[in-house]
């Protein structure tokens, strides 16, 4: 048994941490690269904390490890964009319930001069098999992101395996949108991205966006509050109301103000309360 003032000591620190975790409130929010590269939470995040006082720390990873993260408690809140993903996340009992917050889509990208003549193409597997043709460089970002996911999800509508040409003319970066793009403009290669993190992104060179528009690029983003049943240590209050806040007319209206050199980067599409 700990002596009688050691242990009121302790207890003197546990008091005094909760009170200091009280005055200075905040979550953890698990999002992708996405949403913290295109500026978004820079944006979004001082409106939230201004309006109610809790502080948000964000772990912007890709989305496959994002739900890794939310999985194993280490995080209050789940922002992200794979779908299927999240809704599984949910059935598995570690989220609450998935709403939709916003949507923007994914682009393929690739060097001006267009070597595989795919500029202006409405059906992006025909796309990326007509790459797979041509052989010409594509990079993948290689990391069970969201954006990996579709890419995987298209190169299987096109009917290619892409794992038995990796090395190739097909390579894996292993690493995030803008680390990927950075690669993909020194090698001229093909790449898909989404759209906010290729608005913000500087280092263009001579990429272009090549193929747009196809419904299968559509990229619907959920927030989650994460399972304080599965996870007793979540702050469930304080991630409620960032969720809420987020689906509210306010973060809804902060979501459609931002701009990316004058264009919107997300579309707000939370239902009605």
């Amino acid at each position: 048994m700990l002596p009688k003032p050691v242990w009121l000591g302790l207890c003197l620190a546990l008091v005094l941490s909760g009170a200091a975790q009280a005055d200075d409130p905040f979550i953890t929010v698990a999002s992708t690269t996405s949403t913290k590269n295109s500026g978004l939470f820079d944006h979004l995040l001082p409106r939230f904390e201004d309006a109610t006082g809790i502080a948000v720390r964000v772990l912007a990873v890709g989305t496959g490890q994002a739900i890794r993260l939310a999985r194993n408690g280490d995080a209050d809140v789940l922002l992200v964009h794979h779908k299927p993903s999240e809704q599984q996340f949910v059935a598995d009992g570690y989220g609450v319930a998935r709403l939709d917050v916003m949507y923007n889509d994914f682009v393929l990208v690739g060097p001006a001069d267009d070597p595989a003549r795919i500029g202006g193409m409405s059906d992006a597997p025909a796309a990326l098999a007509r790459l797979a043709a041509a052989a010409v460089p594509f990079l993948s970002r290689g990391d069970d992101s969201g954006t990996h996911k579709r890419e995987l999800a298209l190169w299987r509508a096109a009917g290619i395996e892409v794992g038995t040409v990796s090395g190739s003319w097909y390579r894996e970066a292993g690493a995030g949108m803008g680390a990927t793009l950075n690669t993909a403009a020194a090698m001229s290669a093909y790449a898909l991205a989404d759209r906010g993190t290729w608005l913000g992104f500087r280092n263009k060179a001579d990429l272009t966006i090549l193929v747009a528009g196809d419904q299968r690029l559509f990229n619907p983003y959920g927030v989650i509050l994460v399972n304080p049943a599965k996870h007793p240590h979540v702050k469930a209050a304080l991630g409620q109301r960032f969720v809420d806040w987020l689906v509210s007319p306010q973060g809804q209206a902060a979501i459609a103000e931002f701009r990316i050199n004058g264009e919107p980067a997300f579309t707000p599409n939370a239902a009605p309360p």
